[in-house]
């Protein structure tokens, strides 16, 4: 379910799930969590998924077997927020509900014009995971951060880059150099500067 590939020091995980658009189970996040930890040798982490969608949120089945409280959502976001090096979401297509999670907690968002963000927790009628609120007011402001959370609408790509949710748009095919281009600078620097610069910029 986590697809762990290597080019150096970078290291690329993806969600690969695509029959479900990579809806996130308990074994999926459980192991996304692992991965991360064994990336201790990496300067730069790029999280991305398989499909058509980056991924579609929660598994509905298992967030009515109490998914949605389960600590293995704070393993799998955590880790990402405490990995010493540079995090880069490079996100393929559609980024819903709990997924933001994933991203939120990387240092920088990058997209496919095609993708799409909503978070239906009003609707649907469960709560955010515990950081989300706050990395989405740090980002894009408390007023849009509520329309996320509370309006419930549905935003594409220009308007995620205008809102700062994401901080590129990137062209189909293109989105894993690009992300390797962001990354090239982190990767050419000893792997202890890469960290001290992480901790200036938390």
């Amino acid at each position: 379910m986590i697809e762990t590939s290597w080019d150096g020091r970078l290291c690329t995980l993806t969600l690969d799930r695509p029959d479900k658009a990579n809806a996130l189970n308990r074994a999926m996040l459980g192991a996304l969590a692992e991965a991360v930890a064994g990336t201790s040798e990496a300067s730069v982490l790029v999280l991305t998924g398989r499909g058509r969608a980056f991924s579609a949120g929660a598994d509905l089945a298992e967030m009515q077997a109490g998914l949605g409280t389960d600590p293995v959502w704070g393993r799998a976001s955590e880790a990402l927020a405490g990995f010493p090096g540079l995090t880069i979401a490079a996100l393929n297509g559609t980024l819903a509900g709990g997924a933001m999670t994933l991203a939120l907690a990387c240092d920088l968002r990058i997209a496919v014009p095609g993708a799409a963000f909503f978070y239906p927790v009003m609707r649907l009628g469960h709560k955010p995971q515990a950081p989300d609120p706050a990395r989405l007011r740090a980002l894009i402001g408390p007023a849009r951060a509520r329309m996320l959370l509370m309006a419930g609408v549905r935003i594409g790509a220009e308007a995620a880059l205008a809102w700062g949710l994401i901080d590129r748009i990137v062209a189909e095919g293109a989105l894993l150099d690009e992300a390797r281009a962001l990354a090239a600078d982190a990767l050419a620097a000893s792997r202890e500067h890469v960290m001290t610069l992480k901790e200036m910029t938390r």
